[in-house]
């Protein structure tokens, strides 16, 4: 029955993140035959939970509310509050917030994993609030689902370290603008390359301007982040072979708003740019670390043991081998 239960879910969800959909797309998204999926959405149909038109499948404001209903039902049968637990003592953490699946083996669990975590700012977001932010696809999903408020005042948004990478659509400063627009809060952007040489970040730190935009980095309530693998992060930033040699010689597995950090959580490496610091860290009261993924519960683990986050948002998959990792070392 439960399995039962947990395949309608992940139908009833592949339909809410993709519709309008088509039955073959959906038999192919969730890897199972098209005459299982056409028995599960006749049923659903039958319950009134999704409609069927000629664009594809979507879910009807009852399927809406069976779905969120699912979500926690789910949630409990897996144990899922028992390991929030267990990791929030273990890692020194405010709180840790699991949502059930693998977003390796499923790519919409990114929406839920985004979800979860709009959801926890939106709760603790008060007046005159500062929110900083760094880049990312992971960071770009709680943005994405972020609910429209308008009863909170002053706020202001700020990219949390200087630009990376080629795609504008994930970068913190696309993503900075969006969120004041959703928050109806005051913004400000940093125009800085996130690979200046140290002369050139020196003279860039002495311009007025970057300089209040820094300090009111540095005086951030609530830090959202991403947490990456070391090697593959490196490249990103575009480290050349030898630099990221060195740097696995060092034992770096995470990275996190430029510091790599080694399997004990010991920061071994920096990307000198402009924005938060690691110090910065103990002064905001929410540091919202967001990741998930099975390959990834090393460099969350890794991170956490230094930065202590206060809040950990992050996924069934590598919620369960962060624990695995844990009683390994035990």
């Amino acid at each position: 029955m439960v399995e039962l239960i947990e395949k309608r879910y992940s139908i009833l969800r592949n339909i809410y993140y993709n519709e309008p959909i088509g039955r073959r797309i959906l038999a192919n998204k969730l890897g199972i035959g098209e005459r299982i999926v056409r028995t599960e959405i006749n049923f659903l149909k039958n319950e009134n939970l999704i409609e069927v038109n000629t664009p594809g499948m979507s879910v009807t404001e009852e399927g809406k509310q069976v779905l969120e209903k699912l979500k926690d039902f789910i949630y409990q049968i897996k144990g899922l509050d028992d390991i929030e637990e267990t990791l929030k003592k273990q890692l020194q953490l405010g709180k840790v917030i699991i949502v059930p699946g693998d977003v390796e083996e499923e790519n919409i669990i990114i929406n839920e994993l985004g979800k979860a975590a709009a959801n926890f700012i939106k709760d603790n977001i008060e007046h005159n609030n500062i929110i900083s932010l760094t880049g990312g696809t992971t960071v770009k999903s709680v943005i994405d689902n972020m609910p429209k408020i308008n009863k909170i005042n002053n706020l202001t948004v700020l990219p949390a370290r200087g630009g990376m990478g080629r795609n504008v659509s994930i970068q913190s400063n696309t993503l900075v603008s969006r969120l004041a627009e959703k928050i109806n809060a005051n913004y400000r952007l940093l125009h800085v390359p996130d690979d200046l040489s140290d002369v050139a970040l020196n003279a860039v730190l002495n311009e007025k301007s970057v300089k209040d935009i820094t300090d009111k980095i540095q005086s951030s309530d609530m830090l959202i982040f991403g947490i990456g693998k070391a090697e593959e992060m490196a490249l990103k930033r575009g480290m050349n072979e030898k630099e990221i040699q060195d740097l696995l010689l060092k034992g770096a597995e995470a990275e996190a708003f430029g510091y790599y950090f080694s399997q004990k959580g010991e920061a071994v490496h920096c990307n000198p740019t402009i924005g938060i610091k690691i110090e910065d860290l103990e002064k905001i009261k929410f540091g919202v670390a967001v990741a998930a993924g099975k390959s990834k519960a090393r460099a969350i683990l890794a991170a956490e043991m230094n930065l202590h986050s206060k809040v950990l948002v992050t996924d069934e998959g590598a919620a369960r081998e962060i624990l695995k990792l844990i009683q390994q070392d035990l």
